[in-house]
């Protein structure tokens, strides 16, 4: 077929010699530009704190208020202008106590006031003796104001200042900003009871392949269950996505497009598996043959071969068939994709370890292993390179990512890797 970049150029070479590999960060630059429109000002809703977890801040946000707003205890104890004790300490009238959430009277000369964690500093006041320092060191009855022997203190001390965390006028959250529950927490505690987000993104997952079938069926000769469809849901669901699943599609480039036409009409984003390699039966490039979608092949292992552009002018992103190869995928190009133009999902942190025993890696390839990543550092390789072995990547919590030009690391070497 004669393929077409779904925008603007493919890279730079690419046009002129048809087998040249795509770079990792080439195809994942394509696949945020093809996904651009996700983040439209016409995908914005406002949501509730309560329904806005795991979504994506759209606008930066400013502080309408310190934090704390007033000047309040970090401990129980006695309220204290410091300038009334000596260095060896004093003996001072005990005034009506300061509770949380009340609006406490000026403290006068030779006076203290019991106060309770939180509440607010009383006016002329300047730090809080903790009531354990304090003789007698329990609160007196309620009703009695005798007087107690405090030790010398500095001011501000267990004082927590109005605007120690954040000030009014302050950015309090970056645009982008992926909202999890400490994000959502200073929303509430600034105010706030909705946001604005962008719209979570739906996808259209469909499976290919006349030799797969459904879990829970029986089990033909020659047939294997459809693991692709379980493990990219899981992993989009997981990232926020909204999936649609629509089945396994058989290998007639017809029905897969009627499928895609049927299911797909009112969605984000199509995503395949399988049908995108250079085979004699390869469902997916043959039903895109009509469609600005391209097939090309990227200089990674697992999930070498990949298609993108648009189907009925929808983003299309056509993945491998073999389930290791469908997440790894997933990983490298589509959910940073989202992280970049949504800022949610939250993207992979990059942490390091180092090899437990030494690998190869093909010279011109971005290879992904997979590992676990133990408590003292050590990362220990599940398995081979082989993009079908499901149950090595069950037994994995990292990707470890061995980059192209690198050919061999030795035991003890640090590798780059992304928690799972």
């Amino acid at each position: 077929m004669t393929s077409h970049p779904p925008h603007g150029h493919p890279p730079e070479g690419h046009a002129r010699h048809p087998h040249h590999a795509r770079s990792v960060a080439e195809h994942r630059a394509a696949v945020t530009d093809l996904l651009a429109r996700l983040a439209a000002e016409s995908r914005v809703e406002v949501l509730p704190l309560s329904g806005a977890l795991g979504r994506s801040l759209v606008h930066g946000f400013v502080a309408p208020l310190s934090l704390p707003p007033f000047a309040n205890s970090q401990m129980d104890g006695y309220a204290v202008r410091s300038a009334d004790i000596p260095d060896g300490g004093a003996e001072l009238r005990i005034m009506p106590p300061v509770p949380a959430g009340s609006r406490p009277q000026p403290l006068q000369p030779g006076t203290t006031a019991p106060i309770m964690t939180g509440a607010m500093i009383p006016a002329g006041a300047d730090a809080v003796v903790p009531i354990e320092k304090a003789v007698p060191d329990h609160f007196q009855e309620p009703g009695r104001h005798g007087s107690v022997a405090l030790p010398a203190t500095a001011p501000g001390t267990y004082v927590r200042a109005a605007g120690s965390d954040i000030s009014v006028g302050e950015q309090a959250l970056a645009a982008g900003t992926c909202l999890g529950p400490a994000q959502l927490g200073l929303l509430a505690a600034l105010g706030m009871a909705e946001v604005e987000v962008y719209r979570d993104v739906s996808v259209l997952l469909v499976t290919t392949g006349d030799e797969v079938v459904e879990p829970g069926s029986a089990l033909p000769e020659g047939k294997i269950y459809d693991s692709n469809g379980t493990l990219l849901e899981a992993a989009m669901t997981q990232a926020g996505l909204r999936v649609r699943r629509a089945g396994i599609s058989t290998d007639n480039p017809g029905e897969l497009q009627s499928l895609l036409r049927t299911a797909g009409r009112d969605v984000d984003l199509i995503v395949t598996t399988g049908g995108v390699s250079k085979g004699a039966y390869e469902v997916v490039r043959q039903a895109m043959a009509d469609q600005p979608v391209d097939f090309l092949h990227v200089a990674m292992q697992p999930g070498g071969p990949q298609g993108l552009g648009t189907f009925d002018g929808i983003p299309f992103l056509g993945f491998p068939g073999n389930p290791v190869s469908c997440l790894v995928s997933f990983e490298m190009f589509l959910r940073p994709a989202l992280s970049a133009l949504l800022g949610a999902p939250a993207p992979r942190l990059p942490l390091h370890g180092r090899l437990s025993r030494a690998l190869t890696s093909p010279a011109q390839k971005h290879q992904v292993r997979r590992g676990t990543l133990r408590p003292d550092g050590t990362v220990n390789l599940e398995g081979g390179e082989s993009s079908h072995l499901m149950h090595a990547l069950a037994g994995s919590n990292v990707l470890v990512h061995v980059p192209a030009g690198v050919t061999e690391l030795a035991t003890g070497d640090e590798v780059e890797v992304w928690m799972l």
